[in-house]
């Protein structure tokens, strides 16, 4: 990547966090970083933590929610190369309660769930690139009505009836996104006969120097945690000083369940920019890298917006709409450039509470933009972050 010029880039970035942190439709705070491969390159911060209260520092704590993903793939990418896991081999070999699960074909005349064995088992390639079946009641009126008439429990319960739910089609049939990734978590944990956040901190965080990050708050990290708001329809936001992912879970949730500050993410994302390397050690292998960031899907199977079935929770949400999105191990790759600037081959995420990140090897650049707020697809924080992201290359465009 050419050299960007820092105060340029300074200067935009700040004018961004600015934009979004105020005005009536203006989001509580944001933290948000950009890094190169070797260090941050911009770092910062506006607004406040909880609306009128203390205001929000880099250092702040977030629920990551979905930008867990990765690390939790980055741990069976291990697996792989470790010849410990077959992707393609039955995962209920590795997490047999996977074996029990029947596939939901809808709900009969009483309003009982009409279950059927699936036509194969689900292979853990399969639950990396969301195709093994699983959703989220947010997403999916099928798992709604599960939760709405039989007591399906929410995946931030952090409890394993949450994840031990029905498949909504055949593994393999097409793209859905969903609990896939909690199973994954559970894989690794069979293999490695260790709860998830001990895989992590042993194989990812202390190789990256991330400290400050764990299913399960320190006391000081539950000091510094942001507030997650709520979004009305007229635009006004309401704190959610009740609404927090557990600590101490039931289950260390593979697919969502990390709290973490945005500096120690920013680790693990010049990790995949340097080819699996980190400050003290290797996290992946380069080779595994080089095939982790390609697109997984088959045809006619696609990555497909988001449909928001709990205003509450979600809008309706897509990344570039229009353009092609396929998905990796475990990320988004937009296979054509987006309007942003970004390339094509480029991977990426984001967080329910909307956070998104974005790791662009190419250009040896990645951000992470952090609010927390619901609904998901929030238009501000969204926005900002399309802003924040399309003037880093802007930067490097005019470098």
């Amino acid at each position: 990547m050419k050299d960007i010029h820092t105060e340029n880039l300074v200067s935009a970035l700040d004018k961004v966090l600015r934009g979004v942190t105020t005005g009536p439709a203006r989001v509580p705070g944001v933290v948000a970083m950009v890094t190169n491969r070797e260090n941050d390159i911009y770092s910062g911060a506006a607004g406040e933590r909880r609306l009128g209260d203390e205001e929000m520092t880099e250092d702040t704590v977030f629920a990551i929610f979905s930008t867990t993903k990765a690390i939790t793939g980055t741990c069976a990418l291990q697996c792989v190369e470790e010849e410990l896991l077959d992707l393609d081999a039955p995962a209920k070999d590795y997490a047999p309660a996977l074996g029990d699960l029947q596939v939901l074909e809808g709900f009969d005349a009483n309003g009982q769930p009409r279950l059927r064995a699936p036509k194969s088992d689900v292979t853990t390639r399969q639950l990396l690139l969301h195709t093994g079946g699983f959703g989220y009641d947010f997403f999916n009126e099928l798992y709604k009505r599960m939760a709405e008439e039989h007591g399906q429990p929410s995946v931030v319960t952090g409890t394993r009836a949450a994840i031990e739910t029905p498949l909504l089609f055949d593994p393999g049939e097409k793209w859905e996104y969903g609990t896939n990734i909690d199973w994954v978590g559970q894989v690794v944990e069979g293999i490695r006969g260790k709860r998830l956040g001990e895989v992590m901190r042993e194989r990812v965080f202390d190789q990256l120097a991330m400290d400050e990050i764990a299913f399960t708050r320190s006391d000081a990290m539950k000091a510094r945690t942001a507030t997650i708001h709520a979004r009305s329809e007229d635009g006004s936001l309401t704190p959610m000083d009740d609404f927090a992912l557990p600590d101490n879970p039931e289950v260390d949730m593979g697919g969502h369940g990390l709290y973490g500050t945005i500096p120690e993410y920013m680790k693990f994302i010049r990790m995949w920019l340097n080819d699996g390397n980190g400050p003290t050690g290797r996290v992946l292998k380069p080779e595994t890298v080089e095939w982790a960031v390609k697109g997984g899907l088959t045809p006619p199977q696609k990555v497909v917006m988001l449909p928001g079935v709990i205003p509450s929770l979600s809008n309706d949400a897509e990344f570039f709409p229009g353009l092609g999105k396929d998905w990796s191990y475990t990320f988004m790759v937009n296979t054509e450039e987006a309007p942003t600037g970004r390339p094509a081959g480029a991977i990426g995420w984001a967080g329910l509470a909307n956070s998104f990140y974005w790791i662009d090897r190419a250009s040896g650049v990645g951000g992470y933009w952090a609010t927390q707020i619901l609904p998901f697809g929030d238009p501000t924080s969204f926005t900002g972050y399309l802003d924040f992201e399309t003037a880093v290359y802007d930067a490097i465009r005019n470098s």
